[in-house]
C-alpha cells in the first residue's frame, strides 16, 4: 500500500524543512513574480493572469516534484552501501539497532537523515519493524519498501538476517544496473527529443537575426501573439508526449 502523497509528505520527501504556510507564501511570491513579469513584457491582463496561475500553481509544484525526485534518486544510489554496512555489522555480532545508528551518523545524505529518523522513532517507543516502516513513508521507493518488508519478516519470523539482507543487497544492485542499462539504451531517443524540442526556438532565433522585420510581427501584432501562444501550447503537448514515450518506469 503506497503512502498518501499529501503536501506535508511531499515537502518531507523533498528534504525541505518548510511547513504548509511557508510553502503557500512562496507560492504567492512566485505567482506575483510571474504575473508581474508577464504583464511587463506583454501589457496584457489575460497573459498576466496566466502568469499568476503558472507562478502560483505550476512552478512551486514542479519545483517540489523535482527536488523530491532528485532526493529519492540520491537515496536509491546510496542505499545499497548502507545495506552492506548493516550486513557487515550483523556478521560481526552487532545488534541491528547499533548498525542503524552507524548509518545515521556516517552515511551520505539523504540516507543519513532518513536512518536518523528511524533511530529517533525507535527511541520514542516504536518497535524496530514499525520504525523501519516509516522509511517508506518519507522515501516512497521500491527499494525502501523491500528493506522494510525484510526487516519486518525477520523481526516476526526470525531467521538469518545477514543472509536475507545479502539477498536484498544483490537485488538492489541488480535493479540499479538495470536502471543504468535502460538509461543508456534510451539516451539516443532522449537526445532526438531534445533536438526536436529545441529546433523551433533555434530556427526562430536564426531567422530573427537575419530578418528582424520578418519576425517582429509575431509579437508586435495581436494576431501574431495569439499564434505564438497557440504554437507554444502545441509545443508543450508535443514535448509531454515525447517525454512520456521515452520515460521508463522501473
Amino acid at each position: 500500500k503506497k503512502p498518501k502523497q499529501t503536501l506535508d509528505a511531499r515537502i518531507v520527501q523533498a528534504g525541505l524543512s518548510w511547513d504548509k504556510p511557508r510553502f503557500y507564501m512562496v507560492s504567492v511570491f512566485t505567482s506575483l513574480l510571474f504575473g508581474g513579469a508577464t504583464f511587463v513584457l506583454s501589457w496584457n491582463l489575460l497573459y498576466a493572469v496566466g502568469g499568476l496561475v503558472a507562478g502560483g500553481l505550476g512552478f512551486p509544484n514542479w519545483l517540489l516534484g523535482y527536488l523530491r525526485k532528485r532526493r529519492i534518486d540520491k537515496f536509491i544510489h546510496e542505499f545499497p552501501n548502507a545495506v552492506d554496512v548493516i550486513i557487515r555489522g550483523v556478521k560481526a555480532g552487532l545488534p541491528l539497532g547499533d548498525c542503524l545508528r552507524i548509518i545515521a551518523v556516517e552515511a551520505d545524505e539523504p540516507v543519513r537523515s532518513e536512518f536518523r529518523r528511524v533511530v529517533e522513532a525507535q527511541s520514542i517507543g516504536l518497535s524496530m519493524g514499525e520504525a523501519v516502516s516509516k522509511l517508506y513513508e518519507s522515501i516512497p521507493a521500491t527499494e525502501a519498501n523491500f528493506f522494510s518488508i525484510v526487516i519486518n519478516i525477520q523481526q516476526k519470523a526470525g531467521g538469518n538476517l545477514s543472509e536475507a539482507l545479502g539477498n536484498l543487497s544483490r537485488v538492489l544492485r541488480e535493479r540499479k544496473k538495470m536502471k543504468l542499462k535502460i538509461k543508456a539504451m534510451s539516451s539516443e531517443a532522449k537526445a532526438s527529443a531534445y533536438i526536436i524540442g529545441a529546433l523551433p526556438f533555434i530556427v526562430s532565433t536564426m531567422v530573427y537575426l537575419t530578418s528582424p522585420r520578418y519576425m517582429e510581427i509575431l509579437w508586435l501584432h495581436p494576431t501574431g501573439r495569439m499564434v505564438i501562444g497557440i504554437c507554444l501550447f502545441w509545443m508543450f503537448i508535443g514535448i509531454m508526449a515525447m517525454r512520456k514515450m521515452i520515460s521508463f518506469d522501473f
